[in-house]
């Protein structure tokens, strides 16, 4: 009798904990802290889509977003603030990676959990981290340049220049990495590289031009980053009067990379649908409200991790992967200059 007295308390108290943690989850406060505005694709993609998607999973959730705008010291004061306000989980994409191993100790030791997203932080565990694989971004975008430029008939022994993205973003450094296994594995070699200050840019566009001083017409091709930094290096090419232009790859699949790739001024980029990502943190964030562990597909800096592999894109198979699936509707990308060429490609009449 004893025993079975044990037993029911132990289960009302079970019964009672896990209602409560299902009112936790339904009525949590969750923050949403990105890093910059120099990519579009947090205003117009992420948020969006975790907003969408925590809709659907706990509509009476209270849901706070902030951008740190490329300021170390303005996300830990938006950090610290949503934490004043309750958050529960905070989904993190770090201005500085190793600046935000601090923010994380400081939420666990207030019981709050992190999930890092996009970027890592390397330095203390979060809870989860969730990704596309940037090594492997890295390693696709270069991989993709080699192989053209290999078709075109560039020689063995050819200079590229390397843009890399911001030295404060441990992706970036992942990307970076990607990229070096690429170049490093190919018959061409690397006359310089640049770490893009805040992803800016401007800067890239500041260096390339420098490097088209320096390098002149050997430069064959340019592996950047990202979008941003492949449009700074395309101006850059430009305003020298390069004829032909160089191939130039990207990372992102913005409007403006998209518009560029089917004019012929960019070579590649990526289709990461941000949604994806921000749908998947939106899952992690439920997991860890209901006190259940999310589910990991590999493990990244003693975090377990969730990563996404994406697909290159080039003018060959832009249709395929960027219209055909959904991604960008004809009628915001072929405007303008662009809808002469986006009629060769049979997207407008």
């Amino acid at each position: 009798m004893t025993y079975k007295t044990k037993s029911l308390a132990a289960a009302s108290t079970l019964v009672a904990g896990l209602l409560a943690t299902a009112a936790v989850a339904q009525d949590a406060t969750v923050a949403f802290l990105m890093p910059d505005q120099a990519s579009t694709r947090y205003e117009e993609h992420d948020w969006p889509g975790f907003q969408a998607a925590m809709g659907e999973l706990c509509p009476d959730c209270t849901l706070i977003y902030q951008n740190g705008n490329a300021d170390v010291a303005l996300q830990q004061q938006q950090f610290n603030s949503v934490i004043a306000q309750g958050a529960s989980v905070i989904v993190l994409d770090p201005v500085d990676s190793a600046a935000a191993a601090a923010l994380v100790e400081i939420a666990h030791a207030q019981d709050v959990q992190v999930i890092a997203y996009d970027r890592p932080i390397p330095d203390t565990p979060a809870d989860f981290y969730v990704s596309f694989d940037n090594e492997g971004i890295g390693r696709a975008i270069a991989q993709s340049l080699v192989d053209h430029l290999q078709a075109s008939g560039v020689p063995a022994g050819a200079g590229v220049l390397q843009v890399n993205g911001s030295p404060t973003d441990a992706a970036a450094g992942l990307i970076r990495d990607g990229i070096d296994s690429a170049l490093d594995n190919s018959p061409y070699v690397t006359m310089a590289e640049f770490d893009t200050p805040d992803w800016a840019p401007p800067r890239a566009q500041e260096w390339v031009a420098g490097q088209i001083t320096r390098f002149g017409s050997d430069i064959m091709g340019v592996v950047a980053a990202n979008d941003g930094t492949g449009g700074g290096t395309i101006a850059a090419l430009m305003a020298a009067g390069a004829d032909p232009l160089p191939p130039v790859t990207g990372n992102d699949a913005t409007i403006a990379a998209l518009q560029r790739i089917i004019a012929g001024t960019q070579y590649n980029t990526i289709s990461k649908p941000s949604e994806i990502v921000a749908a998947a943190a939106a899952e992690v964030v439920m997991d860890l409200l209901n006190g259940e562990e999310p589910e990991a597909t590999t493990t990244l800096y003693n975090t377990p991790s969730q990563l996404f592999v994406p697909a290159v894109v080039t003018r060959e198979n832009i249709v395929a992967e960027i219209f055909d699936t959904g991604i960008q509707a004809a009628e915001d990308v072929c405007t303008g200059e662009y809808v002469e060429p986006c009629r060769e490609l049979g997207l407008v009449d």
